[in-house]
């Protein structure tokens, strides 16, 4: 197992080098190397790591989000709370939206499994957006108008809302009715989370001010307490919870009240990401089936596309009346289009319970991690300078 993580750091940094000289995110470079080394190519990796890939990338993503609560000033977040709630589900509605009306054309597939595919690419990859908006808070691009701040929040909810759609897809392409409480348990648990983050937040950040502790020890408190929020989606069915918007309002909390701790311990998270980084995109590259994409690679990309033209007008629908310009309305158009970790996550569920076209739905989700990932992170790279504005 050793060796594996060994081959997973030193392939991701050698190929997301390489990626970086073309001009390209280094995920690219990462994505591909988890190919190379995965087990539908040269299978470098001891299946003990394939094994516990989900928990890894489930880890890394916790180290994102930890970052981004460390960083959102909750007073700019009050500024652009109503697009943030709209950019949680309109533009994946639209999107889905889109794979209805054109699965059936392009694919021959049934209404339901044309939603059932249509919630599986909807969602958006806070793995690839989020990082990139923390950078632009650092940066000061776009702060003026909290861009990175209502994108970043979006994406960390958009997942919540899709996945909860693809559960209820899902149970009636297998023939069972949708249960109503599913639905109902997308604003309780991100509600539930809300509550139970902040007071985790007021705690933590009492105990940081009144307790004189090493940053180290700060940093081994912090991700129990993440670890925690975590085991409370996860480790129970009765109670929805959405652990990753429980952990962004921790963080939130304790930047407001210990702002000395949070900037400090987002340093620290910042360090961490540059390996977590690696763990999280090479392990989505070892779950790619090249071999998938021969037959429905064309039309995969042709819905992809469609799919995604809705998904922009979504987005832009949202922004009418805002204080954004058509510059800023174009960034933030581009910023949702990446997608990895959620397709990654449950592209194959389909398949593995027997769906007919659950072969199709795998193949378009590996598309669209290998088009999209790269693309979004390309154009936010690119562009951010040209777009947005530099606050101060």
């Amino acid at each position: 197992m050793l060796e594996g993580f060994g081959i997973i750091l030193f392939s991701g940094l050698i190929f997301g080098f390489i990626s970086k000289k073309f001009k390209l995110p280094a995920l690219f470079g990462m994505i591909i190397a988890g190919i190379i080394i995965g087990p539908y190519s040269l299978n470098l990796l001891d299946s003990k790591v394939l094994d516990i890939s989900n928990e890894l990338r489930r880890i890394a993503l916790i180290i994102i989000i930890i970052r981004a609560g460390l960083k959102l000033d909750l007073n700019n977040l009050r500024k652009v709370g109503k697009e943030a709630l709209l950019m949680s589900f309109l533009p994946a509605s639209f999107e889905i939206l889109a794979f209805f009306i054109f699965g059936p054309i392009l694919l021959g597939f049934s209404r339901i499994d044309s939603l059932i595919l249509g919630s599986i690419i909807a969602a958006v990859s806070p793995a690839v957006v989020v990082p990139r908006m923390i950078i632009l808070i650092d940066e000061k691009l776009g702060t003026d108008k909290q861009i990175p701040e209502m994108i970043l929040s979006g994406a960390s909810l958009d997942d919540v809302f899709v996945i909860v759609l693809f559960s209820s897809f899902i149970s009636l392409g297998m023939g069972e009715n949708i249960s109503i409480y599913k639905f109902i348990e997308i604003p309780i648990s991100i509600i539930l989370a809300l509550i139970v983050g902040l007071v985790v937040g007021y705690f933590l950040s009492t105990l940081f001010n009144n307790i004189k502790l090493s940053l180290t020890n700060k940093t081994i408190i912090i991700f129990v307490a993440a670890f925690f929020l975590n085991f409370i989606e996860f480790g129970q069915e009765f109670i929805p919870f959405a652990s990753l918007i429980g952990i962004m309002a921790m963080g939130i909390i304790i930047r407001l009240k210990s702002l000395d701790d949070a900037i400090n311990l987002s340093l620290v998270f910042d360090k961490l990401w540059l390996a977590a980084e690696m763990f999280l995109f090479v392990l989505v590259g070892s779950s790619v089936q090249i071999g998938s994409l021969k037959e429905f690679g064309l039309t995969g990309l042709i819905i992809i596309f469609i799919g995604l033209i809705f998904r922009s007008l979504g987005v832009f629908t949202l922004l009418i009346g805002s204080k954004l310009n058509l510059k800023e309305k174009l960034f933030t158009i581009m910023a949702y289009i990446p997608k990895a970790t959620v397709q990654a996550a449950i592209g194959s569920v389909p398949l593995a319970m027997g769906l007919k076209n659950g072969k199709i739905m795998l193949t378009i989700s590996v598309l669209a991690i290998l088009t999209t990932a790269p693309l979004g992170a390309f154009l936010i790279d690119h562009f951010k300078y040209k777009l947005l504005n530099k606050e101060g």
